[in-house]
């Protein structure tokens, strides 16, 4: 078995179609809070598919400690042998603390071993609250299955025990608590390692390269855009729906109480001819390390017309794939798909790392978080690059954490698009449109930001009147 790729159109096609678009030095680590004295989990599992079609881990984590455990800090891995050539989908069937609530995530192990070289991390959002000491968080009724629902082979996997048909402690999976290690062992070599104490600043940075954009203009054709580094496109090519255009004109700004807005609109008729996407990008590839982040409203519905396009919204960073499986490349995405698509049926946001793809025949070697809900509205998306991980957050609470193999090694531009990935979703030839609202942009380059130190710093900003600012160096 092998770690989870969506079989998607790569937005790659469209950064090198706009022709603008792993060591690394940041300056500051941060982490999740060490797990403090007295807190313990236990994870108990048993199966319910012995068969070749998926494997279902159902899981318990049980609160053994003396203190209340927030599950939002709690990560379960259960290690499986990868069939090969195969990629692997997760779903949740039903669990006591809501399937919204739980993640599922596929990861790479860096020691392969006869009986592991995958994994499934399972997380839980702040959702699914705190687990008192000795509660447990009931059942978690997991499964996976190759993405083509081709068989697959349970025997030689680490994680999986045939005979443990009821819940009991289960020393196979591992569990860690604010990214240290508390339950289980992992196949021999890859015994994981407790995370750093953050050494992070715990306020906004005073100084420091950074740059910041209230998105404060006229329309696209104001010469600021430019000015400040943005290329708003309008040339053709992918992603998305082939013989669709990216409209310039789509892009506009407004005023949203004291706030200045872009609005990304995309829209169709049912064609590719009718078929409009929108992008904005900077025009420079000089981000690497540090913080990102964006106010980013999406919706679930359409301005006007028949909903149920495969719409994709985005905030994103990029930089060139300079031959496939070049592994010098980097991407990291936050995408929600109101109407679902990439084979799923409904809303589902991801986060998404990628090392590097191979676009034919396809291949990806990437990892990705998920929540299967809708998030209509406004949203605080933060994404931060140091030493060690790449970590998203939504909201102020941590959405995704992903490996050191997915860190960077050439800069990178920041984007934002609104694209359709097709007209299966919804084959009306009934004009309709969605739109996409970002209010600002934030990044400061080599240091990590906690979500409340990036809010601190856009108010700071907005309370001197600074509409923009860009003081990071060319690359």
């Amino acid at each position: 078995m092998s770690d989870q790729t969506r079989t998607r159109t790569p937005r790659l096609r469209a950064a090198l179609a706009v022709a603008a678009v792993t060591g690394l030095g940041a300056t500051a680590l941060t982490a999740l809070p060490a797990a403090a004295a007295g807190e313990a989990v236990a994870v108990q599992y048993r199966q319910s598919a012995t068969g070749s079609d998926q494997v279902e881990p159902w899981l318990k984590v049980v609160n053994t400690g003396t203190t209340g455990v927030p599950l939002s800090q709690v990560k379960v891995r259960y290690y499986f042998k990868a069939d090969a050539g195969a990629s692997y989908t997760y779903a949740c069937s039903w669990a006591v603390k809501g399937c919204a609530n739980i993640t599922g995530t596929f990861g790479t192990l860096a020691n392969p071993t006869a009986t592991a070289d995958r994994y499934l991390e399972v997380g839980f959002t702040a959702g699914a609250g705190t687990l008192a000491p000795g509660a447990d968080t009931g059942d978690m009724q997991l499964r996976f299955h190759r993405s083509n629902w081709q068989p697959l082979n349970q025997g030689d996997d680490y994680s999986f025990g045939p005979a443990q048909t009821a819940y009991a402690n289960w020393t196979k999976v591992t569990a860690t608590v604010g990214g240290v290690p508390v339950w289980g062992t992992a196949p021999a070599g890859n015994e994981p390692t407790p995370t750093p104490t953050p050494t992070g600043p715990t306020t906004p940075p005073p100084t420091g390269a950074a740059l910041f954009d209230d998105f404060d203009y006229t329309g696209h054709t104001d010469p600021a855009i430019g000015s400040h580094g943005w290329s708003v496109r309008s040339n053709s090519g992918g992603p998305g729906v082939p013989g669709a255009t990216w409209a310039p004109e789509n892009v506009t700004f407004a005023k949203e109480g004291t706030n200045s807005i872009m609005n990304l609109r995309s829209s169709t008729a049912g064609t590719g001819e009718s078929t409009r996407h929108t992008e904005v990008l900077t025009k420079a590839t000089k981000f690497k390390n540090g913080t990102y982040a964006a106010r980013v409203r999406f919706s679930d519905a359409p301005v006007s017309g028949p909903d149920g396009d495969r719409v994709v919204q985005t905030f994103f960073t990029i930089n060139d794939l300079k031959a496939p499986m070049a592994d010098d490349y980097a991407e990291y995405d936050f995408e929600y798909l109101p109407n679902g698509g990439w084979g799923e049926p409904a809303n589902i946001l991801y986060t998404t790392s990628w090392e590097t793809y191979r676009p034919d025949p396809w291949e990806a070697v990437n990892q990705h978080s998920e929540v299967r809900a809708s998030y209509a509205g406004w949203h605080d998306l933060v994404l931060t690059v140091d030493d060690d991980s790449i970590v998203y957050y939504v909201d102020g609470q941590e959405f995704g954490r992903h490996d050191a193999r997915y860190l960077p090694e050439r800069p990178m531009s920041i984007n934002f698009n609104q694209w359709l990935i097709d007209l299966a979703g919804q084959t009306s030839t009934t004009p309709r449109s969605y739109d996409q609202k970002v209010d600002y942009v934030l990044h400061v380059k080599d240091q990590v930001l906690t979500p409340a130190q990036v809010a601190a710093k856009v108010a700071a900003y907005r309370s001197a009147g600074t509409a923009f600012e860009d003081t990071v160096p060319a690359s």
